[in-house]
């Protein structure tokens, strides 16, 4: 089934240990010294990978589309919809955007419904790295993170130099957070060792000139998996080579975040921290439109990882379209009444 548990046999650390992961500006702590012995080799960690649990397909989807018709109302739906504001990443990633069209998103962020200064506001801005300063400018004091997409987004079809040098440019320029795309050919292809090596490699890019670490988001486009057994194996290379959050996809493919694929890897980081104490977060992203689907992954969240992961330091979601849907729906929670088109901005 797909909730067995895929905690390895004999773990170095329990789920009684304090859950321990970076925050932005602090020091990266992957969970090498309880998984030496795996990564050391690929022949190691191919066999570790393969010997996970293989996934039920139709129980996995089966449970999350149960989970999906559960039924929040009244103040639980108010603080849901909060919540969920709370925890997106306001994206644009558009060959077409400018300075003025991320200063004007920047703007949303901070302050999402200027008719109700009660909105909370977004965790993030998320831009290419030529927008990371503008968005750092702009955001100045907001406590509003810069992300920054990196590694050749969004196919990441570049040589390794090249994706560690976009990573530190955006790193320079003032990112809070990376969002690295992994090398699919390469993970398709079985080259285990050389994803988890490559991983590694960013997340030191990520390193600030004061010491401090940029946080470290791993895309794995789920789309391109194939394979729900892949998105397993996939969340485990991520989490073993030291990513701070595990991702769904860029946003940029057909298939993007569905409520299995997204159920799937909150199993993975719960079963993680079982085994190592140190807790990931998880990004689902793409294809979330409205506050209904947000409440459902939120719902996936706290029935599958549990409530520690209910924050945005844990989960987030990576929208454009969506908080306009979460402000409409706040506002006719308040008021009875659903707003007209122009009562959001169209980004």
């Amino acid at each position: 089934m797909s909730s067995a548990s895929t905690v390895p046999p004999e773990p170095t650390a329990t789920a009684s240990t304090p859950p321990t992961a970076p925050r932005a500006g602090q020091s990266p702590a992957p969970a090498d010294a309880a998984f030496a012995d795996v990564t050391a080799s690929e022949a190691a960690l191919r066999r570790y990978l393969h010997g996970l649990p293989g996934v039920d397909a139709v129980g996995l989807e089966a449970r999350a589309a149960t989970l999906g018709t559960r039924s929040i109302k009244t103040t639980a739906k108010a603080y849901a919809i909060d919540l969920a504001i709370s925890m997106i990443d306001l994206t644009t990633l558009e060959g077409a955007d400018t300075p003025g069209k991320v200063r004007s998103l920047c703007a949303k962020a901070i302050t999402p419904d200027p008719s109700d200064r009660t909105a909370p506001r977004v965790a993030a801005i998320c831009v290419y790295p030529d927008m990371a300063a503008i968005a750092k400018e702009a955001l100045a004091g907001s406590g509003v993170h810069v992300a920054s997409v990196a590694t050749a987004f969004p196919a990441g079809r570049t040589a390794r130099p090249v994706k560690l040098a976009d990573t530190r440019d955006a790193v320079a320029a003032g990112a809070d957070e990376i969002d690295m795309v992994i090398d699919r050919g390469a993970f398709l292809a079985g080259r285990y060792l050389e994803v988890l090596e490559e991983i590694r490699a960013v997340r030191e890019a990520c390193e600030r000139p004061d010491g401090s670490f940029a946080h470290l988001k791993v895309i794995f486009e789920n789309g391109e998996l194939s394979t729900y057994d892949n998105i397993r194996r996939a969340s485990w290379l991520a989490m073993l080579a030291g990513a701070d959050f595990i991702k769904t996809s860029t946003g940029k493919v057909a298939v993007n975040a569905t409520p299995a694929n997204t159920l799937l890897m909150l199993e993975a980081v719960r079963d993680f921290r079982a085994a190592t104490g140190v807790q990931i977060g998880v990004k689902p992203a793409g294809g979330i439109r409205t506050a209904k689907d947000a409440i459902k992954y939120l719902v996936l969240v706290n029935e599958t990882a549990g409530a520690d992961w209910l924050s945005p330091d844990w989960f987030r979601f990576g929208a454009s379209s969506l908080l306009n849907d979460l402000l409409m729906q706040r506002h006719k929670l308040s008021t009875g009444r659903y707003s007209g088109p122009d009562y959001v901005t169209v980004d």
